[in-house]
């Protein structure tokens, strides 16, 4: 499946459970719904994933972790916030680029319409 395939899933099922809950709950409660809304689907789900930073050559513990990663494929980062900003947007290139991964997908719960709320970040373009 391509990374624009599990795209257009992962914003179906982002849209489920923001019908399901609608905005203002914690980040970690759209995580867990997400998470089990991808699962229903058939697809490879990873939560909090450890993210170590290599500097120097040796990787280290930098206490960064990856909200989703979908097939090997994508990156979902989960935020329930007023509006996003740039530093948002900086965040899920960087996990990007410190993981080879092609596609980030920035989902903010916190709007009227999920929708409103949903970013697509590629590795190496903004």
């Amino acid at each position: 499946m391509t990374e624009n395939e599990l795209s257009s899933k992962i914003i179906g099922a982002a849209i489920a459970v923001h019908k399901q809950l609608g905005p203002g709950l914690l980040e970690s409660t759209y995580e867990v719904c997400l998470a089990h809304e991808l699962k229903l689907l058939g697809l490879q789900i990873r939560q909090q994933v450890a993210l170590p930073v290599v500097y120097k050559n040796i990787k280290l513990n930098a206490g960064y972790r990856l909200d989703l990663i979908v097939n090997e494929k994508v990156i979902i980062e989960i935020k329930s916030i007023d509006c996003l900003a740039p530093i948002h947007t900086a965040q899920i290139l960087t996990y990007l680029k410190l993981t080879d991964i092609k596609l980030g997908l920035l989902i903010n719960f916190n709007e009227v319409k999920v929708v409103d709320g949903i970013k697509r970040v590629l590795n190496g373009y903004l």
